[in-house]
Formats: C-alpha cells, sequence, structure tokens
C-alpha cells in the first residue's frame, strides 16, 4: 500500500504538526477499547457505570480495582509500529501529540506528549486534595474489590487520573491542544471515532484556522466528512510507510 499522494504533499512541507490519537492507536497493540475491556472478572460490570464519580462516590475499592486491572492490562503489551513512527518522525519535525488514551504507550515509543486530554491510568491523585498520589503495583490477578491508596498529604483516597463520564476535560491539556492547532502545518487524525466532546470538536477548529486535517482510520468516522484527506489504514500499518516515504 502506497502512501496517498494528496497526504505526502501535505505532510512533506509540514514543520510543525499535530497529531490527535484515540483507542483505534492503542488496540493494535492488544489495548481493549473502553467498551471491550469487560472479560472475565469484569465481564458483568458495565464500564460506563464504574466509570462516573457516583461509582467513586459509592465503592472506591471497586472502581479502583477495575482501574488497576485496567492498569495491569496496559503493562503487559509494548507500542506498535505506529507509536514508535511517531516518535521517529519527531526526529526531524515537531511532532506534538494529543491523545484521547488514558494509556503510556506513546511515551514508551520514545515520544513526548504534548496533552492526555482524558486523563492517564498512570497518574492517580488525591480525591480530596488533588495532590499527585503513588501508584501501587497492581495485583498479579483481577480482583473485584481493592482499597485504594492514602493520600500522604491529606489522607485522602487517590482516585484513578483518568476523566471520568461527567467531569470537565482537565483545563491545561485542552488549551495546549488547541494552542498547538492554531500554527500547525498538519493535524492528523489517528483511529478515533469522532464521537467524544469535545475533542471530536478538534479538526473542526483546526480547519477553521486553515489547518489541513488528514484522517487515518480502517474505517469511516463521523469525523470522516469533516477532513481534508482520509486514508484507509490502521496506525501501524500506515504511519511506518508515511515516515518512510518522507524520509525518501
Amino acid at each position: 500500500m502506497n502512501v496517498p499522494a494528496p497526504i505526502l504533499d501535505l505532510a512533506r512541507p509540514a514543520r510543525r504538526v499535530t497529531v490527535l490519537t484515540g483507542a483505534g492507536m492503542s488496540a493494535e497493540s492488544g489495548v481493549p477499547t473502553f467498551r471491550d475491556a469487560q472479560t472475565g472478572l469484569w465481564e458483568n460490570f458495565d464500564p460506563a457505570a464504574l466509570a462516573t464519580p457516583e461509582a467513586w462516590q459509592a465503592d472506591p475499592a471497586t472502581v479502583w480495582a477495575w482501574y488497576q486491572w485496567r492498569v495491569a492490562l496496559v503493562r503487559r503489551v509494548e507500542p506498535n509500529a505506529g507509536h514508535r513512527a511517531l516518535a521517529e518522525w519527531a526526529r526531524s519535525t515537531e511532532v506534538r501529540i494529543s491523545t484521547q488514551n488514558v494509556d503510556d504507550l506513546h511515551e514508551r515509543a520514545g515520544s513526548a506528549v504534548l496533552a492526555h486530554l482524558h486523563g492517564s491510568l498512570f497518574s492517580p491523585r488525591c480525591d480530596r486534595c488533588a495532590q499527585p498520589v503513588e501508584l501501587p503495583d497492581p495485583p498479579s490477578e483481577p480482583v473485584a474489590r481493592l482499597e485504594p491508596p492514602v493520600c500522604p498529604a491529606c489522607g485522602g483516597a487517590g482516585r484513578p487520573g483518568v476523566v471520568w463520564f461527567g467531569e470537565m476535560l482537565p483545563r491545561e491539556p485542552w488549551e495546549a491542544t488547541t494552542e498547538a492547532l492554531r500554527d500547525a502545518d498538519l493535524l492528523l487524525v489517528i483511529g478515533t471515532s469522532g464521537v467524544v466532546y469535545p475533542a471530536a470538536g478538534l479538526p473542526s477548529l483546526a480547519r477553521d484556522h486553515g489547518v489541513p486535517v488528514v484522517e487515518i482510520n480502517p474505517d469511516e468516522t463521523d469525523l470522516s466528512d469533516r477532513v481534508d484527506e482520509v486514508w484507509r489504514t490502521t496506525a501501524a500499518t500506515g504511519l511506518p510507510q508515511l515516515v518512510e516515504a518522507l524520509r525518501g
């Protein structure tokens, strides 16, 4: 599969590239998407019901156990060729990654991530004073309940460092992302369905600033008719080819 010529024409002169990645980026590493992550012990739980402030208030030990299970899932997989290609591209071009994913695969591939829009599994914080809390090692096997760590600063409970349903996105990652769009030469939207707002509005914001938008996704999405170019391929397949073509 060759890189489509219109996409190469946009990427070759780009000196500042902003990249928005979603669940499809990590799925190729074997990380289950949010709604696919319900197996074994957790198969009878609704992930949306666990990922809320109300669930945390009602039963923090169950919520913490589920997120620790997700931490263990991520630690068992490796960055894929798409993650590594973005890190390689950044050696010659300013590549600014804003991700909707809560894993650390971009970082483990060698990328400096500008923003985790939806937080990170690896950055728990106190539910009382919001100070960072050290992440303990997850259990070797899934457990149904697990007491959260105690905040050393105030004695509150360490909560997962992710954005739950009903919560606002953290201001700093959002502002960093929108700022990176304003002076970008290109926005790549990779592996995101385009249904989760406000992140789904970023491609339109980029185009409002005259920034061309390329979607890389094997499937049609809600964003497909709101971008300049579409490449029907996966991140692990397309990104290495793109970076190789730019190097040639």
